[in-house]
């Protein structure tokens, strides 16, 4: 596993290095293939907080804990990262063959959950045309249907299909397909 560490308004020691590699690189076994991990520790009032990313053959897997200490905000991260993946290899294998994800060495026993992955049923369908439009006439929309994300064509990229959306933070975010020549 592939590591960066990055401090915000909190200096990164070698001890909290070490011990956050310990702890995410435990993860990787999970996996078949290398993975990325990025680690951000933050500090504001008391309260540390942890935000672990684990990239792995395309899938993201992203936890933020704050606690009191932050050796147990990476503990804690590290916990609900291990449940992330559980219950997204759970339901990828329920639709692909036995053994998929395996890795090729030696198999890690995952002690199961009580709780089953929850099913996924479609409620509803919409179909609608995509206009083209601005970024900024798309966030307008999306304000005006009171709505957290809109989807649109963006004009600027000529036609390319995008997505705008609500962050938690109160800004908005942009996803835009890419245009392959």
């Amino acid at each position: 596993m592939t590591f960066t560490f990055t401090g915000r308004k909190f200096e990164v020691t070698d001890e909290l290095r070490a011990y956050a590699e310990k702890k995410v690189g435990k993860i990787d076994k999970l996996f078949r293939t290398e993975s990325d991990a990025s680690v951000t520790f933050s500090a504001e009032r008391g309260r540390y907080t942890a935000e672990v990313t684990i990239r792995n053959n395309g899938m993201f897997y992203r936890v933020t804990e704050t606690t009191s200490d932050m050796f147990a905000s990476i503990d804690s991260a590290c916990a609900a990262l291990v449940r992330q993946v559980r219950k997204n290899k759970t339901r990828l294998e329920k639709r692909l063959r036995d053994g998929a994800f395996e890795r090729s060495s030696a198999p890690v026993a995952v002690p199961e959950d009580d709780e089953e992955a929850p099913e996924y049923k479609l409620i509803r369908t919409k179909r609608f045309s995509l206009k083209p439009m601005s970024p900024e006439e798309a966030i307008l929309q999306m304000d005006l249907l009171g709505h957290t994300f809109f989807a649109f064509r963006d004009q600027e990229q000529d036609g390319a299909f995008s997505v705008v959306y609500k962050r938690k933070d109160g800004g908005y975010g942009m996803i835009s397909d890419t245009q392959d020549e």
